[in-house]
């Protein structure tokens, strides 16, 4: 199994136990993309030998309340969870097929954080999601 440099000491880092469930959702989730939890299951249990999917659900809820994942939840699909987390970056998601690609945050002052009028409140992160079509299903609908 591929192992995520440094792994066990990111964990404890953030005050996680280390287990191998968690060890291995992190390592899917390093590798990259916004994946649901049964995608996040199936790639776990080809490294496991049997996990839940309430283990994985649980395991998910762990790093995501110590910083270490990211849920996002774009309207009308499961919660996808990904490890870029902190630096506020925003998801633009193909109507069509759900594909999700990040856009880095404007840069500068970051007006994504700027909603106007605070209420009082201290933001500290703003989620901005973008909606249209993938190039792969622009061009199948073109060809339709």
């Amino acid at each position: 199994m591929e192992r995520v440099p440094g792994a066990e000491e990111l964990l404890r880092s953030r005050g996680l136990r280390v287990t191998r469930p968690r060890l291995a959702v992190l390592d899917v989730l390093t590798a990259g993309g916004h994946l649901d939890v049964d995608q996040i299951a199936g790639q776990v249990r080809t490294r496991l030998d049997s996990v839940s999917t309430q283990a994985v659900y649980d395991v998910l809820g762990a790093l995501s309340r110590a910083g270490l994942a990211r849920r996002i939840e774009p309207a009308g699909s499961p919660a996808r969870y990904e490890a870029r987390v902190g630096d506020n970056h925003h998801h633009l998601v193909c109507r069509s097929c759900g594909e999700i690609t990040d856009i880095d945050c404007a840069v500068g002052e970051r007006p994504c954080l700027d909603p106007g009028a605070s209420h009082g409140y201290d933001v500290d992160e703003a989620e901005v999601t973008f909606w249209g079509l993938c190039p792969g299903c622009k061009r199948r609908r073109a060809d339709d």
